[in-house]
């Protein structure tokens, strides 16, 4: 596919311009990353408070809160990004009627 983080929406071949924009846009990766990590600190978090560890479950538990707000923030401004995109190539192409996107 190439680079398609440049212009990640499929404007033509699908009914659903941003349906896959998780897959086909690398850029939203590092955001999955922090969130499974985020999940991975709650289940150490966890594990560290029910063998007794109650520093390190509290330092895995805020680390993990951290984490997974740090990925959802950049899922959302990356998820803007590609709305803007969208919004800008709908804008420059009149001509193509304007389809409602995916989310």
């Amino acid at each position: 596919m190439g680079d398609t983080y440049h212009d990640p929406v499929d404007h033509l071949r699908t009914t659903r311009p941003l349906a896959g924009e998780s897959l086909i846009d690398v850029l939203h990766w590092p955001g999955y990353l922090l969130v499974v990590a985020g999940v991975v600190g709650v289940c150490a978090s966890l594990a560290a408070f029910g063998s007794g560890h109650q520093h390190e479950g509290m330092t895995a538990g805020v680390t993990a809160v951290v984490v997974t707000v740090a990925g959802l923030v950049w899922l959302a401004v990356e998820h803007r990004r590609i709305r803007a995109i969208f919004e800008r190539w709908s804008a420059e192409h009149p001509e193509i009627p304007r389809q409602r996107p995916a989310s």
